[in-house]
């Protein structure tokens, strides 16, 4: 009986999180801007984009180096290398590049988000706040919340637009496909609303929301102590990279899988 009820303690306690932070994320979403929060909406958005693009350009020439390496030792196999091209491109627009880019920002911009709102927590910055009549959730949540659902969708663009020029320079300038050949495949088969749109745009933003939604919330409700954020920390990681994976999954068979 005492592990059943424990059990039910923690469903409740889940649902009542999925409830709040959902009702957090409303009242962000239906809330007016300000000239302040356009504001702290850009300085946030070079903390979380322009400080991850080093990151992601990195990763994504790395990615895009082994898959064309890859690519190269399988193709040439068939006598298909001239379809490097299609296969780098629309691995990395419909699956790696918003995949890989969401991970890579819950890791480096999402656990950030949540040490610093729950040092303000722990620290009773929130709290004070809250005393003056200042709203926390406009003026800490929002503008980290909106600058996270921009920049990653731009993060995701940019580490494709990397990681193919990073299969062009093995596959042209190395290995010796034919370069006409590799871009001609490419534009061929990439289609800007099947591939580029539904494939980087939607998913990323889907990413984003979920990444940042996470990233705040865990972050506004930690535990104000050390462990509790550090433990707050380790499950938006956990969370983010779970969602952004299960969701993949859904969002590709819905768009690619005929569903």
């Amino acid at each position: 009986m005492n592990a059943i009820a424990s059990l039910g303690r923690r469903v409740i306690e889940s649902v009542r999180g999925i409830g709040v932070a959902t009702v957090m994320l409303l009242q962000i979403l239906f809330s007016m801007p300000t000239w302040l929060g356009v504001k702290l909406f850009i300085y946030q958005m070079h903390r979380i984009g322009v400080m991850s693009l080093l990151i992601i350009a990195v990763s994504g020439l790395f990615i895009g180096l082994v898959l064309g390496l890859q690519g190269y030792s399988i193709l040439v196999n068939i006598g298909s290398e001239s379809m490097l091209g299609t296969m780098v491109s629309l691995t990395l627009l419909r699956e790696l590049a918003p995949v890989v880019a969401a991970l890579l920002f819950a890791g480096r911009a999402g656990s950030a988000l949540t040490a610093e709102i729950g040092l303000m927590k722990a620290t009773e910055q929130l709290s004070s706040m809250e005393m003056i009549g200042v709203d926390p959730l406009k003026r800490i949540v929002s503008p980290r919340l909106w600058a996270g659902i921009v920049s990653l969708p731009m993060l995701s663009i940019i580490f494709g637009a990397i990681g193919i020029m990073g299969g062009k320079m093995v596959g042209v300038d190395f290995l010796g496909v034919d370069e006409g050949s590799f871009w001609s495949g490419m534009q061929n088969s990439v289609q800007f609303y099947k591939d580029i749109f539904n494939g980087t745009i939607i998913k990323s933003l889907v990413f984003a929301l979920l990444c940042t939604w996470i990233a705040v919330y865990q972050g506004y409700a930690c535990v104000p102590t050390s462990e509790g954020i550090a433990t707050s920390t380790t499950r938006t990681v956990v969370y983010s990279s779970l969602c952004v994976l299960g969701s993949d999954f859904v969002l590709t068979a819905v768009m690619f899988g005929g569903v």
